[in-house]
């Protein structure tokens, strides 16, 4: 959603899974709110679950977050999806159980965490989410294989975690290689560290580059790589 930011209010929603990356949501987190901060409260941020206010713990350690309120689709603007801590595993490691069954723990295979969180309500209402033009859907490393194993990434440009592009690419997605992919109302951000250059760009776009420069300032962070964006002129062959 690109808008004027004289005026501008958006509402972002960042939504809690058994099983989250930590950084992949206290990054983007911390930069919107900042963003907040320096533009006189333009935009408000908050943890959300699709169950409701409660403690979600992560995937790392065993570090919880607590989730203020339900993702509300009627209040959001902006969603903002992480990716999940886990075992990566070795090459051709199967997982001892079926990928989204039986009960979570800690120390699991990614692509197990990621599909316990499609047997929640979570797939549907970001289903809704991504159907409705009014929000922007943003991802975080493996936040955007959530949304491609629920079936709502085909044809759409994304990125994801290096080791996870062919399987974003598998899902009939067009996995690019980037650090950070603009594909309209679909932001995804590529490894963990990227949600930190989310969250700045996403400021960029809906409040202008003086608010995300102040705040890339704060954070003495500099972005790294070319957003890429579905919507430029494609190269010819070099």
């Amino acid at each position: 959603m690109e808008t004027d930011p004289e005026g501008t209010s958006v509402h972002v929603q960042v939504v809690l899974f058994d099983g989250f990356d930590p950084l992949d949501v206290v990054a983007p987190y911390e930069v919107l709110h900042a963003g907040g901060s320096a533009s006189g409260g333009a935009v408000t941020v908050e943890l959300v679950s699709a169950e409701g206010p409660r403690e979600v713990i992560s995937g790392t350690g065993g570090l919880a977050l607590r989730a203020t309120g339900a993702l509300d689709l009627e209040r959001a603007d902006l969603l903002v999806v992480p990716g999940a801590s886990g075992r990566v595993g070795e090459p051709g490691e199967i997982p001892e159980e079926e990928v989204g069954a039986g009960e979570w723990k800690q120390d699991q295979l990614i692509p197990v965490l990621l599909g316990r969180a499609l047997t929640t309500e979570l797939p549907e209402l970001l289903k809704q989410a991504m159907d409705d033009p009014g929000i922007t859907v943003a991802t975080v490393c493996g936040g955007s294989l959530v949304l491609a194993m629920a079936g709502l990434l085909e044809g759409r440009h994304a990125t994801t975690h290096h080791l996870g592009l062919d399987m974003l690419d598998a899902t009939g997605a067009h996995a690019v290689r980037a650090r950070i992919v603009d594909d309209g109302d679909l932001i995804s951000g590529g490894a963990v560290t990227s949600g930190i250059d989310l969250g700045l760009y996403l400021l960029e776009r809906e409040l202008g580059p003086r608010i995300a420069h102040a705040v890339e300032e704060l954070f003495a962070h500099e972005r790294r790589g070319t957003v890429w964006s579905a919507r430029a002129p494609a190269p010819t062959t070099f």
